[in-house]
């Protein structure tokens, strides 16, 4: 007998070899999208959100997908305060236990508070509308929080005071329980716990202030007879392990993470997994063609025992429609499988641009290459780890975010040879990958480069001397000084002189005698730069 969609998944959990492989389209603001509905107006209305999970069950017919996708919801229940926009979920702009707020003053918020109570009315309505449907109820893992509610002041913590980071995560844990509580109560089928910050931490780390709380977390929704789900983005594969030992019933990662990787963990230790599809140079970006390319890589992949086909992540608002529907025909066609496995597609050549001379004006270019800081809480926060230390380098440095949901950032990342997101790179070379690196490395890190530059500089100063006047004779005192003063510094510098009125007003001197000291300044051989490379030399002589 052919299983519904919620059948489906509830085996691939269980390790079962499934008739094929279930497909979880991860539509959080997309969904606002499908019924013209911006972010703000989308995630503000349960309303909204109902009809826009009606509208991807129809358009996408999964077996699974999230009733909502904001890891914002219990920031603001606990009072951080959001910047909204409309193409992406709100972003957390404050840190109460930054201000006057102590731990000890934080409680578990209820279903009165912030838009908590609008989620849960939204997942008992669409329930209701889709019972052959496993519907994901989404909390925001212990750790994202903390980092929400402290900010990266949570790093230092860590180090400096173990007691208030467990402490901390204690609290957290308790909000996740409560969540995962009301999600189950709502008629959720599976409850995932996004944990994106996770990536910024080592197997150590994690082990220490993460584990024990994701496990109780994970214990608890096992209890209520729910699934479970461990979701993280980023550059996590050092913690995959790890993750397995908090006991979820599935693991969903990006694309940074290999996906025949997580397989070989999550099935050694009896876990489903999912994932990978490229969001933005796919997903996003990408042909039908290329949609149905990456899907049957990640199936074939995958397999059918265990695996469930899902993007990386949130799928972008504008994400197209026919891109995520040619998924679905994949999905549910073999003989469509077929034809893509057997149809060998020439990928078009992408020009990148020549970055060889990148990092050659006078100040230092730091490029921050991110999937979007207003909708991944780690690319949020590796911008702001710029943002905070560029004052202390006024006038010396440029800062930029390169957000690959454009596409010429993405070729900017690629001639970079950036494969994992956020990263920092500092004159065109790679410095912080996948981790917000503390204040005091950062800054390090920057002065070693302007150092560097100051050194190169000096090197390759050569400099002419000319001197300028109507006869030889009058250039000539001109001249034995120069001498003189060259013979007295230790140096030696090419000396030239210019003779004659018409040549004199050549170089723009009107009066003579007249020294002239030119400085020649190499920025490129043997190539021809992009433009982005020859503007940072242009504005230095602006």
């Amino acid at each position: 007998m052919k299983k519904n969609g919620k059948e489906l998944i509830r085996s691939a959990f269980g390790l079962e070899e499934t008739e094929r492989i279930p497909w979880v389209p991860f539509v959080g603001s997309h969904g606002g999208t499908l019924i013209e509905k911006n972010a703000k107006e989308y995630l503000q209305s349960a309303d909204s959100i109902v009809a826009g999970v009606d509208r991807a069950i129809e358009l996408y017919n999964p077996d699974g997908l999230p009733v909502m996708f904001d890891l914002q919801v219990e920031a603001e229940a606990l009072g951080c305060d959001l910047v909204w926009a409309e193409d992406n979920p709100p972003a957390v702009v404050s840190h109460p236990l930054l201000s006057d707020m102590k731990l000890e003053d934080l409680k578990i918020p209820g279903l009165d508070d912030g838009r908590i109570g609008l989620v849960m009315e939204a997942c008992r309505r669409s329930s209701e509308n889709h019972p052959d449907v496993a519907l994901y109820g989404l909390i925001t893992g212990p750790f994202t929080l903390a980092l929400h509610l402290l900010g990266t002041e949570i790093f230092i913590k860590m180090f400096e005071d173990e007691q208030y980071v467990h402490e901390l995560m204690s609290f957290t844990k308790r909000v996740g329980i409560f969540m995962a509580e009301q999600y189950i109560a709502s008629g959720c089928d599976v409850v995932s716990m996004v944990d994106p910050m996770t990536s910024q931490i080592d197997p150590e780390q994690f082990r220490q202030f993460v584990l024990p709380a994701a496990e109780e977390i994970f214990t608890y929704i096992r209890e209520k007879g729910a699934l479970s789900s461990f979701f993280v983005c980023g550059y996590a594969q050092q913690n995959i392990k790890v993750m397995c030992d908090c006991k979820p019933d599935n693991i969903s990662i990006d694309e940074n993470i290999p996906l025949d990787y997580v397989k070989d963990v999550c099935l050694e230790n009896n876990i489903s997994f999912g994932g990978n599809m490229k969001l933005t140079v796919v997903l996003l970006m990408g042909t039908v063609e290329d949609c149905q390319t990456n899907a049957m890589e990640c199936m074939e992949l995958g397999g059918s025992r265990g695996f469930v086909l899902a993007p990386g992540c949130d799928l972008p608002m504008d994400t197209p429609v026919e891109n995520l529907q040619a998924i679905t025909e994949l999905v549910h066609d073999p003989y469509k499988q077929d034809v893509v496995k057997a149809f060998e597609r020439s990928a078009e050549d992408v020009i990148l641009p020549n970055m060889a001379d990148y990092g050659q004006s006078d100040k230092v270019i730091v490029d921050i290459i991110t999937l979007d800081s207003e909708s991944c809480a780690p690319c949020q926060y590796m911008v702001e780890s710029v943002q905070n230390i560029a004052p202390e380098f006024e006038g010396i440095i440029e800062w930029r975010e390169h957000s690959i949901k454009k596409f010429k950032a993405v070729t900017f990342m690629n001639a970079l040879m950036v494969k994992n997101l956020p990263t920092i790179c500092i004159d065109g070379k790679i410095a912080f990958t996948s981790k917000i690196p503390p204040k005091q490395e950062l800054i390090e890190t920057i002065q070693q480069r302007i150092n560097k530059k100051l050194r190169m500089k000096i090197r390759a100063k050569r400099a002419e001397v000319l001197i300028l006047g109507k006869t030889e004779e009058e250039c000539s005192e001109l001249e034995a000084s120069v001498k003189s003063g060259m013979t007295e510094l230790g140096v030696s510098l090419d000396l030239k002189k210019i003779v004659g009125e018409e040549e004199m007003r050549s170089y723009g001197i009107s009066r003579s005698p007249a020294l002239m000291v030119v400085d020649y300044k190499v920025k490129t051989q043997g190539g021809s730069p992009n433009s982005e490379v020859v503007k940072e030399w242009i504005k230095e002589v602006m």
